[in-house]
């Protein structure tokens, strides 16, 4: 092998090395300094903030947790004077809260469906367990049949009608059926619409503007009331049904136009490589433009997810009560109406949305971070 001359094997560069951050050497006291009270300005803005934490913090922590009731068989227990949080009230309708009127006799099918997605997600959401084509398999294909036969009851199992189902199974079915179809659905519609066939062109636009353009409300009332209308005597559709088919339609097209802006930021470079490398049009969508167009999108696709999970709720305008319609329903139960329990309804369902919703969020800054998605200059 012939080797470099001198001159070239030892040019050394000229640039200057990067300065690492300058590290703070007083400890707690010089910490403070830099990032609370490094200028008069910060100074004022952490006192100020430190006030009104001192304000806020202590009565939510007494209402929460010291002046809360935790146990009672009914409203009595929820009615002294200076009573906070009516937890008793939550303890009591838990049940409900998680499974709807499912019969209790065979909520052990809600539990497994739980634990099989549980099992499927937890692999392929971690880098470094193997068999992620097996697992998306199962994923996509095995646990929605699996989870169909047990939650409606086939097979020798006790049938059981959708209009039993409610509170945070519906929840997770909605969001879940929604997010799942929507995100493959809104794929083409976004290649659909930066085709270059005028008739897949029209179509796509067509549908990303009709559905963008109606109020998920106005979706959920027409496909309850109005699309049963149109269907041949004696032909119905389930309501949870046509609840999913207008969330996943309507999901698909903002999904659609979130991924269209991760295509148009992909470099015209980019294109012309996968053409020189002879691949197909699908070819190259696959293997190069369409993975770093889902990097460079990861923000905007979780928050169309966390955007349609909170959603869910909308599904009560069609008598569909999920975790939030059956939390409001049980508030009229005469047996627990107390002035603290619409608070703590509400505060126990939004303390469960903010978990699923969080959880979400760091999962989407971590899958950033380990696909570099800053794109350093």
């Amino acid at each position: 092998m012939e080797t470099l001359p001198t001159s070239i094997r030892y040019v050394r560069s000229e640039e200057s090395p990067t300065m690492a951050p300058p590290v703070s050497t007083g400890g707690v006291g010089g910490w403070l300094k830099e990032n609370l009270f490094a200028s008069t300005r910060d100074t004022i803005l952490t006192i100020v903030t430190a006030l009104f934490l001192l304000w806020i913090i202590p009565p939510i922590i007494d209402w929460a947790f010291i002046s809360a009731v935790w146990t009672g068989d009914s409203r009595e227990a929820c009615l002294g004077p200076g009573t906070g949080a009516c937890w008793a009230f939550v303890e009591a309708k838990f049940g409900q809260f998680i499974y709807g009127r499912y019969p209790i006799e065979e909520r052990w099918r809600v539990n497994l469906s739980g634990l099989l997605l549980i099992a499927g997600l937890v692999p392929i959401a971690i880098p470094s367990v193997p068999y992620k084509r097996e697992n998306a398999l199962y994923l996509l294909v095995v646990f929605p049949i699996l989870a169909f036969i047990l939650l409606t009851g086939q097979f020798g199992l006790e049938p059981v009608e959708t209009a039993l189902w409610g509170g945070l199974l519906v929840t997770l079915v909605v969001a879940i059926v929604g997010i799942v179809v929507s995100f493959p659905l809104g794929i083409l519609l976004a290649l659909g619409r930066r085709s270059e066939m005028p008739i897949v062109k029209m179509f796509s636009v067509i549908f990303i503007e009709f559905w963008r353009g109606v109020p998920l409300i106005t979706v959920l009332f027409m496909s309850s009331v109005m699309l049963p209308l149109f269907l041949p005597d004696g032909v119905t559709f389930d309501k949870l049904l046509r609840a999913l088919i207008g969330v996943a339609l309507f999901s698909s097209a903002y999904m659609a136009e979130v991924i269209r802006g991760g295509l148009q930021a992909i470099p015209k470079g980019q294109y012309e490589a996968a053409n020189a490398m002879a691949l197909t049009f699908w070819q190259g969508t696959r293997l190069v433009i369409m993975p770093q167009a889902l990097k460079l999108v990861i923000p905007g696709i979780v928050n169309t997810f966390i955007g349609l999970f909170k959603d869910t709720s909308l599904v009560l305008i069609i008598g569909l009560f999920d975790l939030l319609g059956i939390v409001q329903q049980n508030m009229n139960d005469q047996n627990w109406i107390s002035p603290a329990t619409p608070a703590t309804g509400f505060v126990f369902a939004a303390f469960v949305f903010f978990i699923f919703c969080f959880g979400m969020s760091r999962y989407s800054a971590y899958m950033e971070r380990r696909l570099d998605t800053g794109h350093k200059r």
